[in-house]
């Protein structure tokens, strides 16, 4: 599999940012302090993470389009992890406007990035060379559409994965096969769409149900619509244990 096209990814940002925008304006206070799937993070610390990743993402932008490169966060993940303690425990309104603020900041980078017809020779648009996991504006980009819609489901407002689009979820099999152990081989079958191997061990185990069943799994987040099957040599078999998610990348929380 290969990474979404720019256009594909631009909509697929468009959708999650104003997901996200809808569910957080229904929040009260109240709603910010209870907890979210997250283990140890109430929804409050889900939202300052969200506001930090979007105008940091921004930020690798914005200098990218002066040819410039900058580290993710000010003061590296001990300054994103004080960031986020210290803005946890804002109130509603607070969040509201900060998250909106910082979402559109981000999208409106992506919007003005030059054609999107840019190649990789070229370095520019799409291909500008950003510090976030050594990669170009297009690594930023997808890293930003899995922590928009990964954790707009995190927050428990009623939007899990099982609101996942097929894009989506064959983006994360494609990004998350890292996670497959040296040892084995998964032959994930969506319902209803061609099966899609990752990993290259030789103890092989099919991943059967929905789409966003499977997705929801390699992401380390509980399937919502209880489909999710393992099977060997056509008997079952408890679901395999995962690698952490690939380094560089703090979507697991």
């Amino acid at each position: 599999m290969t990474a979404p096209a720019p256009e594909v990814l631009l909509a697929g940002l468009h959708k999650a940012a104003d997901d996200l925008a809808t569910d957080i304006a229904k929040l009260s206070d109240e709603d910010v302090k209870a907890p979210s799937a997250l283990p140890g993070w109430t929804r409050g610390h889900v939202l300052a993470h969200l506001t930090g990743i979007s105008n940091a993402m921004a930020r690798q932008l914005e200098y990218a389009a002066r040819g410039e490169t900058i580290e993710l966060y000010d003061g590296g993940m001990d300054g994103r992890n004080k960031a986020i303690d210290m803005a946890a425990g804002h109130d509603a309104a607070t969040h509201l406007a900060d998250l909106t603020a910082a979402l559109q900041r981000a999208i409106t980078t992506f919007d003005a990035l030059p054609g999107i017809k840019d190649s990789s020779a070229h370095r520019t648009g799409w291909y500008a060379p950003i510090t976030y996991r050594g990669g170009v504006v297009l690594d930023g980009g997808l890293a930003l559409w899995r922590e928009l819609v990964i954790h707009t489901s995190d927050l428990l407002t009623g939007r899990g994965p099982e609101t996942w689009s097929r894009q989506f979820c064959e983006h994360l099999f494609d990004f998350l096969a890292a996670r497959v152990q040296p040892d084995d081989k998964l032959v994930l079958q969506p319902l209803g769409l061609p099966p899609v191997s990752i990993g290259s061990g030789t103890r092989s185990t099919v991943i059967s149900g929905m789409i966003t069943d499977i997705a929801a799994w390699l992401a380390g987040r509980e399937p919502t619509l209880g489909s999710l099957r393992a099977s060997a040599a056509a008997d079952g078999v408890d679901l395999p244990a995962l690698l952490p998610w690939p380094a560089g990348t703090p979507t697991s929380k």
